[in-house]
């Protein structure tokens, strides 16, 4: 179980992560466009154009971190159904990461993304993409704590 991630990764993330390291490659890329399709839509209150985009993508994404309560994060990301695999991406942090508390987010260690075994599927430009995801995602973090 995640045996090739080092450190912690909250109950949910880890799930994800076992599932993607159980199959093969072609199931690996179905995995990641369904996940795509499966990235929860924005709040009605929530504008793309207040939240913090994530320029290292290839294609457009945008995040939000709410960090109101620390022991329930609440993460909000908005990418087009043209871009799977950033959408993919996104849904795969929301549904492990949503809901967990600040300091189990911030154990989770920044490339854990190499469990998921896309490496060798997905260039390294999108997974450099899916690592500034998760950093833009501990900065905020680290910043509404500090506060």
């Amino acid at each position: 179980m995640t045996a090739d991630v080092p450190g912690a990764l909250p109950g949910p993330l880890a799930e994800i992560v076992d599932d993607f390291a159980s199959v093969g490659d072609n199931d690996r890329i179905t995995m990641l466009v369904e996940f795509s399709r499966d990235l929860p839509p924005l709040p009605a209150a929530l504008d793309t154009a207040a939240m913090e985009p994530v320029p290292e993508c290839q294609s457009p994404l945008f995040l939000d971190v709410d960090a109101a309560d620390p022991d329930h994060v609440r993460l909000y990301f908005s990418a087009p159904p043209e871009a799977p695999t950033t959408r993919g991406f996104a849904a795969i942090l929301a549904a492990g990461l949503d809901g967990r508390s600040a300091a189990e987010i911030l154990a989770v260690p920044d490339d854990f993304y190499h469990a998921l075994r896309l490496d060798p599927i997905v260039s390294p430009l999108r997974l450099r993409g899916m690592a500034a995801m998760l950093a833009r995602i501990k900065r905020r973090l680290r910043t509404a704590l500090a506060d």
